[in-house]
């Protein structure tokens, strides 16, 4: 089965800001002195501070040299170039256009090969993108709703009408996925990812949690554990991204690849797949 490709959500317009009050922004958000980002940039604390105070207006050339130094998402490298009068640089394609012909072949490509195990790929604000033919039977139980429209896997994995219920270690659980939103937000200062944090903080947890597990964290890696009518289901899980994107989709798209912790898991699955 092929696995079933959407273009990710695209972010709202903002407010237009002075490149100055950008710049600010994320030096401030990296904290980062102007002493700091001059000479990372190899710039003067003078000319630094012209700039910020729209004083001084950058070339071209020290937009994307600040933005290297500081690190932004490529995203957000266009508004600063706007900002600054000039024209975007990275484009931002639907993952179906024919120039990401090669990049929507590899994220399918590796969702299914990744099976009996479930993969999935989701955007910059966890909505997913793409999975495979066994991400679907894991979702048996879930309110239609949380189904509907732009699926956000957060939303979905957290809900107590999602898979909340059904995860055996969601205190665990809970703590690492607001611990790697947490460092999404500092990488990249998404209000809405702010805000979604703030969403999922708020939802109950079930009265027989692990609440009393919440701050364990058993072995090397943390276990998402789940429960099905075959038994506990238990998967260690990684990150893949591509590594020199230059398009603002590729930048912001990731794949999970869940992988059997044990033999039960990798045993339950297979039988699975068999049936299929």
């Amino acid at each position: 089965m092929t696995a079933s490709l959407h273009p990710p959500a695209r972010a709202t317009g903002t407010t237009p800001q002075p490149f100055g009050e950008h710049l600010r922004h994320w030096r401030q958000h990296r904290r980062l002195s102007q002493l700091d980002l001059a000479s990372e940039a190899d710039i003067s604390t003078r000319h630094l501070s012209f700039v910020e105070t729209g004083r001084s207006v950058p070339s071209r050339e020290m937009v994307l040299r600040l933005s290297e130094r500081l690190d932004i998402p490529l995203r957000e490298r266009n508004t600063l170039l706007t900002a600054a009068g000039y024209a975007p640089m990275y484009r931002e394609r639907a993952l179906d256009d024919p120039a990401l012909a090669a990049a929507r072949q590899a994220v399918e490509l590796i969702l299914e090969s990744h099976e009996p195990f479930p993969a999935l790929a989701i955007d910059r604000h966890w909505n997913l993108v793409a999975s495979n033919k066994m991400v679907p039977h894991l979702l048996a139980g879930v309110d239609a709703s949380l189904l509907q429209g732009s699926v956000n896997v957060l939303r979905l994995s957290l809900h107590p009408l999602g898979l909340a219920p059904k995860i055996a270690n969601l205190g665990q659980w809970r703590i690492h996925l607001f611990e790697r939103l947490r460092q999404q937000i500092a990488a990249t200062a998404d209000p809405v990812l702010a805000s979604l944090l703030e969403e999922l903080k708020s939802y109950p947890l079930p009265e027989d949690s692990d609440l009393e597990l919440e701050g364990e964290h058993p072995g090397v890696v943390m276990p998402f554990k789940f429960r099905t009518p075959a038994g506990v289901l238990s998967f260690i899980s990684t990150i893949t991204i591509f590594g020199t994107p230059v398009d603002v989709t590729l930048q912001e798209l990731a794949m999970e690849t869940f992988f059997p912790s044990d033999d039960f898991t990798r045993e339950a699955l297979q039988a699975l797949a068999a049936t299929l």
